[in-house]
């Protein structure tokens, strides 16, 4: 190849080439080592203006077309007397592992920097540069290849910006976030198929086991912030090695849910359910299950939120609790109580026993102590009564100062069982709390199959007021206080 034709080549390159001179770099070099220098990196960045030494010592040649279009200069003369505006900011600590390459005794050197164009735009440079052969000695001839990743670098920029965009949604979702690997759990589903398993649902319920190996095969990768704070968890480590304690109990039964899904292809769930957290409260979670799109084949990423519904479940719940309780007494009210008398008329257990009470006294402690007393003894009755009976049995406030017990499959003598049980827990009562005293007058009265509960009611309070009448023809007692 001709010596033309090699000119042809480096004017024609589509990369940015220059031939420059660093002989007087060179000698600078042996001049700094005559004079003690070891560290070229420490010994430049203890002074910049050492550096700029350097590149006063380094001569440019010759550039090529693709160079003077990269940076922008009109001739090789204005680059040369741009170069302060080309090789700036950024520039100075690549430029010093540049020169410490050479030092180290290097014919070759590379490095990913920035330079600029002398219009001013950034450039995001890789430049590779080789000392030429039969130059080694002298440095006097140095060929410099000039690549221009600006794009490549910005793309990568904006990945990584945009990468940290998603792990700042995903590590500050007010919502609780998992991202786990179900693969294993995959491949055991499929492994069942091949098996012949085709009713899944029914599987599951002869075969626990498999349930419980699944839930075990899930691998958690991540969790964030919002998740450790609802687990009450210090750290990934702690709640990922305690997982034990997070999913238990009624979590079984979901998951065999979530597994029934997934055996039809649902590869999107959303469900409640009940977890822990590490301090041991119950947690009430929305779940929502999706597996990340393009791992549909493998379900290797797995994406879980768990919304907090607690609060909504705790409140629901009591709003439940405000349907068929009375808020004073925490008894059954007159609604629930009326649905349990048709309840057991259509269904029994028969016999039943009905136990209606009236509260001795109320009128007196509301007229002449106040309400606050009156509500107190209320609180009082509730305490015995709701004591004094276990489910199916149940205890309610139907009236003002008026109260039935239920008993299904409860005869005579399990009604005065009940009765004696109510006394005594009305003298210990007494003696717990001061103020007015708590007493009750009961009547009872039981339904044999075949009979209306209604009438029974009906018998049982018949009974209830001859207990009221004795009551007050007691001399003790004073009839204001009915």
């Amino acid at each position: 190849m001709t010596d033309h034709e090699y000119a042809d080549m480096f004017e024609l390159a589509p990369v940015s080439l220059w031939l420059e001179d660093y002989s007087a770099l060179k000698s600078l070099f042996e001049r700094w080592r005559a004079e003690g220098v070891n560290d070229l990196r420490s010994h430049l960045r203890a002074d910049r203006q050492r550096v700029a030494e350097c590149s006063r010592c380094i001569r440019v040649l010759r550039v090529n077309r693709r160079t003077l279009e990269l940076y922008a200069a009109a001739s090789m003369e204005a680059l040369v007397d741009g170069l302060p505006r080309v090789f700036r900011d950024d520039m100075l600590d690549q430029h010093v592992e540049e020169l410490a390459q050479l030092w180290e005794g290097r014919t070759r050197f590379s490095s990913q920097t920035v330079n600029y164009s002398l219009a001013g735009r950034r450039l995001d440079i890789l430049l590779n540069a080789h000392v030429l052969p039969g130059h080694e000695g002298d440095w006097g001839r140095v060929l410099l290849a000039i690549e221009d990743v600006t794009e490549r670098v910005q793309a990568q920029q904006r990945l990584s910006m945009s990468e940290l965009y998603a792990r700042g949604l995903f590590e500050h979702s007010p919502v609780s976030l998992w991202v786990e690997d179900f693969s294993s759990v995959k491949r055991l589903l499929d492994d069942a198929r091949e098996q012949g398993i085709s009713d899944f649902r029914t599987f599951t319920d002869v075969h626990p086991e498999f349930v419980d190996r699944c839930m075990a095969e899930i691998r958690v990768v991540d969790v964030n912030q919002q998740t450790l704070r609802m687990f009450a968890a210090r750290d990934r480590h702690e709640l990922l090695r305690s997982l034990n304690l997070v999913f238990r109990d009624d979590m079984r039964a979901s998951f065999t849910e979530q597994l029934v899904e997934l055996w039809q292809g649902k590869l999107f769930q959303q469900r409640e359910v009940v977890n822990y957290a590490l301090s041991g409260d119950k947690l009430h979670v929305l779940l929502q299950f999706s597996v990340f799109p393009g791992h549909e084949q493998h379900w290797d990423l797995v994406l879980v939120s768990l919304t907090d519904i607690t609060a909504r479940k705790q409140a629901e719940a009591y709003l439940e609790f405000l349907g068929k309780h009375d808020v004073l007494t925490k008894l059954r009210n007159r609604s629930f109580f009326a649905d349990e008398l048709n309840r057991l008329e259509r269904k029994g257990p028969f016999p039943v026993t009905v136990i209606v009470g009236d509260l001795n006294g109320l009128k007196f402690a509301n007229d002449e102590l106040g309400h606050a007393a009156g509500d107190a003894l209320l609180r009082r009755a509730g305490e015995v009564l709701g004591k004094s009976v276990d489910k199916p049995a149940c205890a309610a406030r139907i009236g003002g100062d008026e109260f039935a017990l239920l008993l299904p499959a409860t005869d005579e003598r399990g009604g005065e069982q009940v009765i004696e049980r109510i006394g005594e827990l009305v003298e210990l009562n007494n003696q717990f709390y001061g103020g007015p005293e708590l007493s009750f007058a009961l009547g009872a009265a039981t339904c044999q199959s075949g009979d209306r509960l209604e009438a029974t009611v009906n018998r049982a309070d018949q009974q209830m007021y001859v207990s009221k009448k004795a009551y007050y023809a007691d001399g003790r007692h004073n009839r204001r206080k009915g």
